[in-house]
């Protein structure tokens, strides 16, 4: 099985077509959407990626781009639990664009290359999911929304009890999460969803690979040749519809030494575990804010050069998930109190979804502001970080606050 990649001279619109597809991952002027499976890869968890990688590099075939993202490219939305597998999707045919306008349609078969009516075939397939109507069918009328822990015990017993430990010197930060589930009373139309979220969150990271969709406003990590970057964020505030309202709640997170605090914890440790990877790396001076539709973060941009040979994205998901953002630190003693207090199985959400190519350029984002879907059930997910001086009622109101950028998408009157 080989992955042959021709540039493309029109715009196939990846977006569009993953929409359909539900297999897309798109940040900025990049995205790449898959058609159908050609191979599914196990990746072995937390030390199985140089193997993966392996795998993928060996689909090689010929390539008239050589660019990051061309050739054999993986799909994956890979679960919290750092050692649960997780699986790489070969799309059978694969059409991508980057931020420099290459466009290029990649086709996995069993020759040594393509002709010219494997193209035309790839092509073919490529309109008629073009073509296809969004929504396509019936639209959900009713949503019944249900917390799987009610929000005063996950406030009292689950937040509250986190800030104890914190306070008895166990952590310094630990991440905790809420579920709930959706049922509505027709399918869930995934590229219905997707293109709400995409008019909602114009700069998020958005995904859907597996079932599984996001509008993430993280990237956990990025490798294009030797320039690795991430963009972690930690300390959250809530919209107001009022515009001074809302510039003063953007300068209070800013300013906010709760926040602050919560951030440079999860920079420093970025920071720490890059720095075995590269031959420079280094953050911005002071976080930003990063405005959404229904949020404030605080956000830092890290960025460095890789040494050589450059570890693949793969290796860097690894090395670096989960961040302090999505866990908490010191990590392990972080991950454990998550497992005893949370009384969930996180699956995907706070895990990474992303893309990896034969070379090992690729992006991952965290994800959040996520769900999983099947039929016509939802299951949605929001976490806050707990620091010393957290207030478990502001903590349940920012969960509010973070559901609304799916639940939001979900459903139109």
């Amino acid at each position: 099985m080989r992955a042959h990649t021709i540039r493309l001279r029109h715009d196939a619109d990846p977006i569009a077509v993953g929409a359909r597809s539900a297999m897309l991952w798109s940040r900025g002027g990049f995205a790449v959407a898959g058609i159908g499976e050609a191979r599914r890869i196990t990746i072995r968890r937390p030390d199985g990626a140089q193997e993966a990688q392996a795998e993928l590099a060996a689909l090689l075939g010929t390539n008239e781009l050589n660019t990051p993202g061309t050739g054999p490219l993986a799909l994956a939305a890979l679960p919290f639990d750092r050692s649960a597998p997780g699986e790489l999707i070969v799309p059978a045919i694969t059409v991508g664009v980057d931020s420099e306008g290459h466009r290029w349609l990649t086709i996995v078969n069993d020759n040594d290359s393509v002709v010219e009516a494997d193209v035309d075939d790839a092509l073919a397939v490529i309109q008629q999911i073009r073509a296809r109507k969004v929504p396509s069918s019936p639209q959900p009328t009713t949503m019944t929304l249900t917390s799987v822990r009610t929000p005063e015990d996950w406030r009292d017993n689950v937040v509250a009890a986190g800030v104890a430990r914190i306070a008895a010197g166990e952590l310094r930060k630990l991440v905790l999460a809420r579920e709930v589930r959706v049922v509505t009373d027709q399918p869930i139309d995934i590229a219905a969803v997707i293109e709400r979220l995409r008019q909602s969150f114009s700069a998020a990271i958005v995904f859907c690979i597996d079932g599984f969709i996001g509008a993430s406003p993280e990237l956990l990590v990025s490798r294009t040749l030797d320039v690795v970057r991430a963009h972690p964020l930690a300390g959250t505030a809530p919209r107001s519809s009022d515009p001074t309202i809302d510039q003063r709640l953007a300068a209070e997170l800013h300013a906010s030494p709760k926040n602050r605090h919560e951030h440079r914890i999860t920079i420093d440790w970025l920071l720490e575990n890059l720095l075995p990877y590269c031959s420079y790396v280094d953050a911005e001076p002071e976080p930003s804010i990063l405005t959404l539709a229904n949020v404030h973060h605080l956000g830092t941009l890290v960025e460095g050069v890789l040494s050589a040979p450059a570890a693949s994205v793969l290796d860097l998901v690894a090395a670096l998930h989960p961040t302090p953002a999505v866990g908490g630190d010191p990590q392990s003693e972080a991950i454990r109190a998550i497992e005893a207090l949370e009384g969930m199985d996180r699956g995907r959400y706070a895990g990474a979804s992303g893309w990896v190519d034969a070379d090992g350029n690729g992006a991952f984002a965290v994800n959040v502001r996520v769900a999983s879907i099947d039929g016509s059930v939802a299951t949605v997910y929001a976490g806050n970080g707990i620091v010393a001086d957290s207030d478990p009622e502001a903590e349940l109101a920012e969960t509010r606050s973070k559901f609304q950028a799916i639940l939001g998408a979900l459903v139109r009157p």
